[in-house]
């Protein structure tokens, strides 16, 4: 119960984060531009980081890659890792992060995929997230087990807020 309380304390705080905006102020001082593939965050970290207004300055490209057959189809990622990893992977991250850097160009990318709930269909646990950043010539993919009893709703606002602050954390570093 306590660990609930926590999580929802934090989920709560998060709500008013304005990562958004500082990670558009460091893409327009920097003249880069970042495109994304989104597979559980359904087009949410697309829709937060273009909530900034003249975020279409920096914003190069936008992709919500739910299915596998998108995953292989747009950013080439491969039947082999999806059938070895499965689409909620390290290794599928990663692929998407390659492919959507082929793909648009951009600077910087950022990909999700994972396991928002109530149920999964790779038997791998609700909560668990993979996110791929590939930025100066490096793809780093982060795991993320968030808590499983969020719902499918929150549990996505989550991921979504993990992923930029990995990609906040990735433009400073």
């Amino acid at each position: 119960m306590v660990k609930n309380i926590l999580n929802l304390k934090a989920f709560l705080l998060s709500i008013k984060s304005d990562i958004q905006e500082k990670i558009g102020k460091i893409l327009l001082r920097n003249a880069l531009k970042i495109a994304t593939a989104e597979s559980c965050t359904g087009g949410l970290i697309s829709s937060r980081l273009t909530d900034v207004a003249g975020s279409s300055a920096y914003i190069h490209a936008n992709f919500i890659t739910y299915s596998n057959e998108a995953k292989k189809r747009f950013l080439n990622v491969s039947q082999e890792t999806l059938n070895q990893y499965g689409a909620v992977s390290a290794e599928c991250a990663r692929e998407m992060a390659e492919g959507l850097l082929k793909l648009t160009g951009s600077d910087i990318v950022l990909c999700t995929t994972g396991v928002a709930g109530p149920s999964s269909s790779e038997q791998k646990p609700v909560g668990l997230m993979f996110a791929a950043c590939g930025y100066n010539n490096t793809i780093t993919v982060k795991e993320f087990r968030l808590n499983p009893d969020y719902n499918r709703k929150n549990m996505k606002f989550m991921f979504s807020q993990e992923a930029l602050k990995f990609l906040f954390d990735t433009l400073n570093s």
